[in-house]
């Protein structure tokens, strides 16, 4: 059984692993500050600095820094983080993605958390155990599967910072979805833009390509994924599907192109 006698250890290590669902990592060492992005159940993190409750971490999978309640969190060694960080099996889409714990009780996890110790139907923290209630998903999963995996998200609603079915931002998506593909993007649509190869024309786009998208200043504020070289899904209010051409995307509810098209990439 889990004992929070690991919170004690937590404080002299250098190491942890998000132990919840769901965690909330914020711009600020308080509750009411913005919630910036989500660690997600097996992200693991360097502890950068403390203030207690509340850690400024790195995540190791897009270096993204934040604020966290420490007790989100279970300490780990040096060699546990550099193991679970590189976990070769994931929570797939779904919605039935539950654990047990030793105890009993359930967690019911996010699509694209990781499982950190996966072996034989049950993933590990520490000498913690969880029995897996749905069949882990290995990666990379073919590139075929795009279309699928964002698919699954259609409809989720829109949420700054968010990761999961349940309150996603645009670049959230995107990375989510290309975490199931075993492609590691970075967190923000500006950071996402300084990856992959530039495809040059529209009519050359393929499923699975990235658009990106600018305000009057310039900066990327938005982030897409392709269907075809004429319709995107992305988070907008929820996420959707709408026609894309040269210009942008034409929102029929508005009446009008609500995103300015800047430069499309290619990950695979």
């Amino acid at each position: 059984m889990f004992i929070f006698i690991d919170e004690y250890l937590l404080m002299e290590q250098k190491f942890a692993i998000c132990r919840v669902a769901i965690a909330p990592l914020r711009a600020a060492a308080s509750d009411k500050a913005e919630i910036t992005t989500q660690l997600l159940f097996g992200d693991t993190v360097e502890i950068l600095e403390r203030s207690e409750p509340w850690y400024r971490i790195r995540n190791h999978y897009d270096a993204y820094e934040g604020w966290l309640d420490f007790k989100q969190l279970s300490g780990i060694t040096a060699e546990e983080y550099n193991n679970y960080s590189n976990t070769a099996y994931l929570v797939p889409a779904g919605i039935n993605n539950s654990l047990t714990a030793p105890d009993g009780s359930h967690y019911y996890l996010a699509a694209s958390s990781s499982l950190p110790g996966y072996a034989n139907g049950y993933c590990s923290i520490g000498n913690t155990a969880y029995k897996l209630g749905f069949e882990a998903q290995a990666t990379p999963e073919p590139f075929s599967e795009i279309r699928k995996l964002a698919l699954f998200f259609l409809n989720a609603p829109y949420l700054w910072g968010g990761r999961t079915l349940f309150g996603v931002d645009c670049s959230g998506f995107v990375q989510a979805v290309f975490k199931l593909l075993g492609i590691a993007l970075k967190r923000d649509a500006s950071q996402q833009a300084e990856q992959g190869e530039v495809v040059n024309f529209l009519p050359e786009v393929r499923e699975g390509d990235v658009a990106f998208f600018d305000n009057a200043e310039g900066r990327i504020i938005h982030v897409g994924i392709m269907l075809s070289n004429n319709e995107i899904i992305h988070a907008s209010g929820r996420v959707r599907i709408d026609p894309m051409d040269d210009q942008g995307i034409y929102n029929h509810e508005l009446g009008r192109y609500s995103h300015q098209l800047r430069i499309i990439k290619r990950f695979i």
